[in-house]
């Protein structure tokens, strides 16, 4: 991999990040539950997430590892999310409920 793929890969990763947790702190300062339970996180987590200043959570984003994971672990989430034979509607809803029975996220 050159050096400017790898410099680009590493600031869309910080990118990425950046936008992951402005969108966890707003979604969580609008409908605290509603965004732990999209998040897939604990109240610990979203109290930490909610607590970071600016600068918190730009130097956060700026690591060079991807903050945010897929929570389609689960072969029968993404199953659901990509049949195209669904609704989007009813896909959306048939993988909200296998995702409610995930376990969420700790802080260890």
């Amino acid at each position: 991999m050159s050096a400017t793929t790898h410099s680009d890969m590493l600031s869309e990763i910080k990118e990425v990040n950046l936008s992951y947790l402005l969108l966890a702190q707003r979604l969580l300062r609008e409908d605290r539950a509603a965004g732990m339970f999209r998040m897939g996180i604990s109240e610990r987590l979203a109290d930490v997430l909610a607590s970071l200043s600016l600068a918190q959570t730009v130097r956060l984003a700026a690591s060079n590892q991807v903050l945010c994971r897929f929570r389609f672990d689960d072969h029968a989430i993404l199953t659901s999310l990509a049949d195209k034979g669904k609704s989007a509607a009813a896909a959306q809803t048939h993988s909200a409920i296998l995702m409610a029975s995930q376990p969420t996220e700790q802080l260890d």
